[in-house]
């Protein structure tokens, strides 16, 4: 089923010798392969800004409004180091401040990502007096609905992700820590809650909704809560880590299908999804943290049978960008690289990076916002930037 989604790979898997064409012996990219990126980057932020034009004016978000081109021109600047990139943020920034959701609390979706991205952004622009000013405003989302979902995209956990992410790039403790704790917390309870609730508690001592659904991936679901849930230093205690969090990861993983992928919710059979919001790329990161966090080799094996359902359904259909697309899924393969050092991943990282150096070409779908980060082109382009140096990509607003 999976193969109605996706384009079949053309490519052949890792050799050593297909592999010199891309990178070097130690991992870094050819000055050849590297030229290649840098065109296309300059060659799509082109085509990128002028299809924005006719862009939504009053998209604030990360996911597909202002923030996202924000973020990404913030990345170019953390990448290449050039101030022109990072007055262009600033721009993009002013653009995404004038409108607010006043709804969601979220990174993606919500008014926290405009809120973290514009902190930060003032923060290299040496306008402390602004970022504080974001920050202040950044805490007090935190005093929203107490009905809030817990998910990434519009809950608790995208809350999460724009307090961290300020943390990251200023390299120091903005957010106090026990802000990051008391939102895992309430993730944590309101997470028993519901498996007390729908007598789940057996199998699974956490679980958590959105929309009436038991979503399983990483945008809406237990991957992408459990991922943060298990990072060192969120304050989730040594015993809810071991009796609450590790056996509700474990149940997740006896929801993998026999192909190694994912269902998109609890008790849906259908086998058909391959995309970082639904699927194997998105629970990888779960699996990969499971197994540094608890050392057990079955994560890892889990994890490794994830990247052959992507490289051999991720080249999907729907397009080239991060959330459900070829450029999001081969993230990835750049995850499983940074953590085994095996060459293979990072070559089929450059393989879904080929495949988008030839955007347009495929007959893919044209996404609803076509320029943005997480459906269109502003996310490729973060990502062929990210691939540069590889040992510190990471997928936009959600790994650490």
């Amino acid at each position: 089923m999976m193969a109605q989604r996706a384009l079949p790979n053309p490519y052949a898997d890792y050799d050593k010798s297909l592999a010199t064409s891309y990178f070097d012996a130690a991992g870094r990219l050819t000055p050849e392969f590297t030229q290649r990126l840098n065109n296309k980057i300059r060659e799509l932020l082109q085509q990128m800004e002028k299809g924005l034009r006719s862009a939504d004016p009053h998209d604030c978000t990360a996911y597909t409004g202002w923030t996202g081109i924000a973020l990404l021109y913030l990345h170019l600047f953390d990448v290449y180091g050039d101030a022109t990139y990072l007055q262009v943020a600033h721009e993009y920034v002013k653009k995404s401040l004038r409108c607010l959701t006043r709804r969601s609390i979220t990174f993606l979706c919500g008014d926290a990502g405009p809120l973290a991205v514009a902190a930060v952004v003032y923060h290299k622009l040496q306008n402390q007096k602004q970022a504080e000013d974001c920050i202040i405003r950044l805490l007090h989302l935190h005093k929203a609905d107490p009905r809030v979902p817990d998910e990434l995209l519009y809950g608790r956990m995208g809350y999460l992700s724009a307090l961290i992410f300020v943390n990251k790039h200023f390299g120091e403790e903005k957010i106090p820590q026990s802000h990051i704790q008391q939102v895992c917390e309430a993730v944590v309870a309101s997470g028993e809650n519901l498996a007390k609730k729908r007598n789940f508690t057996a199998k699974s001592p956490l679980m958590f909704e959105w929309y009436q659904e038991y979503y399983v991936g990483a945008a809406h679901g237990l991957a992408g809560i459990y991922y943060y849930l298990m990072q060192p230093g969120f304050g989730v205690s040594q015993v809810k880590l071991h009796n609450t969090v590790k056996p509700s990861v474990d149940y997740v993983c006896q929801l993998k299908f026999p192909s190694g992928n994912y269902p998109p919710c609890i008790g849906d059979t259908r086998d058909l999804l391959v995309h970082w919001c639904h699927g194997a790329p998105g629970v990888i990161y779960m699996l990969l943290q499971a197994y540094k966090v608890f050392g057990e080799q079955q994560y890892l094996n889990d994890a490794l049978q994830c990247a052959e359902v992507i490289w051999q359904y991720g080249l999907l259909k729907k397009g080239y960008g991060l959330c459900h697309g070829t450029a999001g899924n081969a993230y990835a393969f750049l995850a499983l690289y940074n953590l085994t050092q095996n060459m293979k991943y990072l070559y089929r990282a450059c393989k879904f990076a080929e495949w988008c150096l030839s955007y347009g070409q495929h007959g893919c779908r044209t996404p609803d916002t076509p320029f943005s980060l997480f459906e269109g082109m502003a996310g490729t382009i973060y990502f062929l930037a990210d691939l540069l140096v590889p040992t510190k990509a990471k997928f936009p607003a959600f790994e650490l």
